[in-house]
C-alpha cells in the first residue's frame, strides 16, 4: 500500500507520526498526485517524488525544540513545507502565502478535505499580507535569504524563529547572520538554515 511506503520513508528517518497524521500526509499525497497530471502544481510527479518532498518538509521535526504557536509559510506552492508541517502540528495555527491561484486553490481544497482547521490560504504575495507576529516563518525555494528575511519583518517578534529549507548556494548567503543565532543543518542536497533570533537580524 502506498500509505505503507510513505509510513517505511518517515520512519527510516526517524520520525515518528501518528498513523492519523500519516493518513492525512498520504491523502494530501494522493490528492497532489491527480490535481497534478491536470494543473502542474509542482515538479515531483510521482509518489515516490511526492513522498520525497514530504520527508523533506517534515524532517526539521527531528531538530526543533517544540511545536510553534503559529506559522507563516512564504511561497506555499504545492503545500511544501507548510501544509506538511500543519498536519504534523495540528495545534499550530498556519497561515500558507501563495500568489498562484491555481496551487491556492489547491491548498484551500485539500485544508478542506482533511479537515485542517488550523490551516488559512492568503492567496496574495507576502508583501500585502497584514503584519502580524509569528513565532515561526519558514519558506523553500522561494528567493535568497536576505530577501526572505527582508519580507519577514513585519511578521518578526521577540522571540520569532525563521526555517528556510536551502541548497547549496545558503553558504554563500549567511554571511553576515552571525547575530541572529543561526544553525545550518544538512541532509543530503537540502541546508536547512534555522534563525533562531529573527529579531536581532
Amino acid at each position: 500500500m502506498k500509505s505503507d511506503q510513505l509510513k517505511s520513508v518517515l520512519e527510516r528517518a526517524e520520525i515518528p507520526l501518528a498513523s492519523t497524521t500519516v493518513e492525512k500526509l498520504d491523502a494530501f499525497a494522493e490528492n497532489l498526485t491527480e490535481w497534478n497530471r491536470i494543473h502542474n502544481l509542482t515538479g515531483a510527479k510521482t509518489r515516490d517524488a511526492i513522498n520525497m518532498q514530504i520527508l523533506d518538509s517534515i524532517y526539521p521535526l527531528t531538530f526543533l525544540e517544540a511545536a510553534p504557536k503559529n506559522l507563516l509559510d512564504i511561497g506555499s506552492g504545492a503545500g511544501f513545507p507548510g501544509l506538511i508541517l500543519a498536519i504534523a502540528w495540528p495545534d499550530t495555527q498556519t497561515t500558507l502565502c501563495e500568489p498562484l491561484h491555481k496551487r491556492a486553490a489547491f491548498l484551500r481544497f485539500i485544508a478542506r478535505k482533511l479537515h485542517l482547521e488550523n490551516v488559512t490560504v492568503e492567496n496574495r504575495r507576502v508583501e500585502t499580507l497584514p503584519a502580524r507576529p509569528y513565532a515561526l516563518i519558514t519558506s523553500r525555494a522561494v528567493t535568497e535569504t536576505s530577501a526572505l528575511i527582508d519580507w519577514s519583518r513585519p511578521f518578526i517578534a521577540e522571540e520569532t524563529q525563521l526555517l528556510f529549507y536551502k541548497g547549496e548556494q545558503v553558504f554563500d548567503e549567511i554571511e553576515g547572520l552571525g547575530a541572529c543565532d543561526i544553525e545550518l543543518i544538512s541532509r543530503n542536497k537540502r541546508n536547512y538554515l534555522w534563525i533562531k533570533d529573527a529579531s536581532k537580524c
